[in-house]
């Protein structure tokens, strides 16, 4: 299957009464671009209470979105011989009868049909009790020539792993000569090893298609489950795999699955139950797309193609880039430009699971070609880390799990990320055995609720009672008070950096960062709320705030971020070892009003707004003391904050297309 006519389908399995994922799934696979869509019919579920009315209900359904491959399977217990859906029928024509049944009442909804699962899998078929085959041989059979008399054409199911001498064995016993299509199944870098039993698609379909011209040349072979987990956090490898799946040489894909399946679903591999299974959808069990699956939304198969491409790491020996965690982010895409339109060499470390930044990588490509050296990997994979850090003449680690809310309901994962991950980059930079300089990205979070302070209540927004702080700010020796899961995963990143620096002499530094607005960011309602405010806004959509929204923050033009970065690395070892607040500082103090007010100017109307409750942890006021880092480095934040909104305001009807023209206010010479 290649050039532009490329098509392909999905493997999801439905259980009775998932009407509404159903209807999910058929909208986002049409999103998507898929055309064949292979789910099991089971005989077992069909003849239990509520099976007929629900497979009554979901194969016609199934059948007027896409063009469906129902996979019929699994023997009703109370018909087998051995009490097991796994089991052969005590009358093996019954299941032949069934598919007759089957094709009558709904044969409309598709030209093609399954016949039988995996069959070389205990799980699937009892082959202990059927050690040659005859049974399976005679049941699928029997129901294959009955297919093909009836106008409809057989699919056999996939072995899993692929057996060639038991496709021999099919067509020796006159099985391959009544379908249509083969399956085959195969899981390359999940289950199976690239260096042992996998040997590339081009061996084992040529296998394949040996066996089928001995015995039915005119049988296609279509590959009916294949896919990749990311129970790795490897998303970049799940959409290589499908495009290496796609140009197989096969006649039709079938990628598993859609959809990551949910908490609740047992899944047994063998005897032990393996978590690789609950990651194989291109869209994970909250409904949030995966990288394959918003490329595959976002442009199909050829945009697939175009970011695996991107993403493909290559360093020219020798070569001693900046490494980026987290560079084809917000800030690492903005710090990333301005090291490489200054000659350095800069590598990007991603892994690309955030909505959007595949974009910020397709552009840094587009402006800097060959000096950029994308590694799609996740910090939390040690090993791959380590190695892509051996080269690096410096890291600045942006990489996170960034959203409080999110830390709250999966505060493992926030974990996982956001400590683990840097404790892993902190090994991997040791393992050098250089001295590679390291800035870290903290957060003000690490400060806690400030719950103490004296604020006062003024119509725009609070403020200290302190006039020393109101005129300042809050400070490094402000106390370090970790509160919710993203500021307890954060504040141990924070302190495992400054002790590496100590313990082991690794020139590191923190920035604890405030409010980082500018081009380059995909804000959502949970991080990133200067541009989230503003693209909802240029988009007429509502906004919902949080509290009051009188909350006072600093906020900070990522130019101005960048600057900082910068002016600390090249003055790494002077100030080794020690932290730094980063934000607009008492300039650019201003509350989510006064920030809505301002856009409300920019787009000539006033946002729609709504209130909901106070969130967990959030500040009443946070406003960074910056005197340390201007003392330490001459750094002091240069765009107001009213000129840096106008500018990301022109940027998004620039580059995104948001909004309509508007009067601009003259850019800053630094932003020009």
């Amino acid at each position: 299957m290649t050039g532009a006519a490329q098509q392909f389908g999905v493997v999801e399995w439905f259980r009775p009464g998932e009407h509404e994922r159903v209807e999910q799934v058929l909208a986002e696979l049409g999103a998507a671009g898929a055309s064949h869509l292979r789910t099991h019919l089971s005989w077992a579920e069909y003849l239990a209470p509520g099976g007929e009315d629900w497979f009554d209900w979901l194969l016609p359904r199934l059948g007027q979105a896409i063009e469906l491959l129902p996979c019929v399977h699994y023997t009703p217990p109370s018909l087998s011989r051995d009490g097991r859906s796994s089991g052969a029928p005590r009358d093996l024509k019954s299941y032949a009868d069934f598919i007759d049944h089957v094709l009558t009442r709904h044969g409309r909804h598709f030209g093609h049909v399954e016949l039988w699962n995996e069959p070389n899998n205990l799980l699937d078929w009892n082959w202990r009790e059927d050690r040659d085959f005859s049974l399976f041989c005679e049941m699928v059979g029997g129901a294959a020539y009955w297919v093909r008399q009836r106008g409809w054409k057989a699919v056999l199911g996939g072995p899993c792993p692929f057996d060639p001498w038991w496709l021999h064995l099919m067509g020796t016993r006159g099985v391959l000569a009544e379908v249509a299509a083969v399956g085959f199944h195969g899981f390359p870098g999940t289950w199976d090893s690239e260096e042992g039993s996998w040997r590339g698609w081009d061996m084992h379909l040529g296998e394949m298609r040996e066996v089928l011209d001995r015995h039915n040349p005119a049988a296609q072979i279509w590959i009916t489950e294949t896919g990749y987990s990311t129970w790795r956090n490897d998303q970049m490898e799940q959409a290589r795999r499908f495009l290496n799946a796609l140009n197989a040489p096969a006649d039709r894909m079938y990628w598993y699955g859609w959809r990551d399946l949910a908490e609740d679903v047992a899944v047994q591999e063998g005897l032990w139950f393996d978590p690789r299974h609950y990651h194989m959808g291109a869209v994970d069990r909250t409904g949030q797309p995966k990288l394959l699956a918003r490329l595959l939304t976002a442009g199909g198969v050829p945009r697939v193609a175009e970011i695996t491409r991107l993403a493909a790491p290559h360093l020219a020996g020798g070569a001693r880039p900046v490494a980026i965690t987290g560079g084809s982010g917000f800030i690492g895409t903005n710090l990333a430009h301005a090291l490489l339109r200054d000659g350095q060499e800069v590598m990007v470390i991603d892994n690309l699971s955030r909505p959007g930044v595949e974009e910020n990588l397709a552009w840094l490509t587009a402006e800097h070609g060959a000096r950029l050296h994308p590694m799609p990997l996740d910090i939390r994979d040690e090993r791959p880390l380590a190695e892509a850090l051996r080269d690096a003449a410096a890291v600045v680690h942006l990489a996170a799990q960034t959203a409080v809310t999110t830390s709250l309901t999966d505060p493992v994962s926030d974990f996982e990320v956001n400590a683990r991950g840097t404790l892993n980059l902190l090994e991997g930079i040791r393992a050098t055995g250089r001295e590679v300089p390291l800035l870290f990205a903290s957060t003000n979070k690490v400060y806690g609720a400030l719950e103490d302070l004296a604020l006062e209540q003024g119509p725009e927004g609070y403020h200290p009672a302190d006039p020393v702080l109101r005129r300042r700010g809050v400070s490094e020796d402000r106390p370090l008070s970790f509160c919710t899961p993203y500021g307890c995963s954060k504040g141990v990143a924070d302190q495992y950096v400054l002790d590496y620096a100590k313990s082991y002499g690794i020139p590191a530094a923190v920035l604890r960062m405030s409010c980082i607005y500018g081009p380059h960011q995909f804000g959502t309602e949970d991080q990133g709320w200067v541009a989230h405010f503003l693209i909802r806004a240029l988009k007429g959509q509502p906004i919902t705030l949080y509290g009051d929204g009188r909350q006072v923050r600093d906020v900070l033009h990522v130019s101005d971020a960048v600057r900082a970065y910068r002016a600390l690395l090249a003055r790494i070892g002077e100030v080794a070892g020690r932290a730094f607040n980063l934000g607009g500082g008492p300039g650019n103090a201003v509350s989510l009003r006064q920030v809505l007010d301002e856009i409300a100017v920019i787009t000539g109307a006033p946002a729609r707004t709504g209130f909901e409750p106070w969130r967990q942890g959030d500040q009443l006021y946070f406003v960074a003391d910056t005197g340390r880092l201007q003392q330490a480095t001459g750094w002091r934040a240069e765009t107001g904050w009213q000129d840096g909104l106008w500018h990301l305001a022109g940027w998004l009807r620039a580059n995104r297309g948001l909004g309509v023209a508007a009067p601009e206010r003259p850019a800053l010479r630094r932003l020009a």
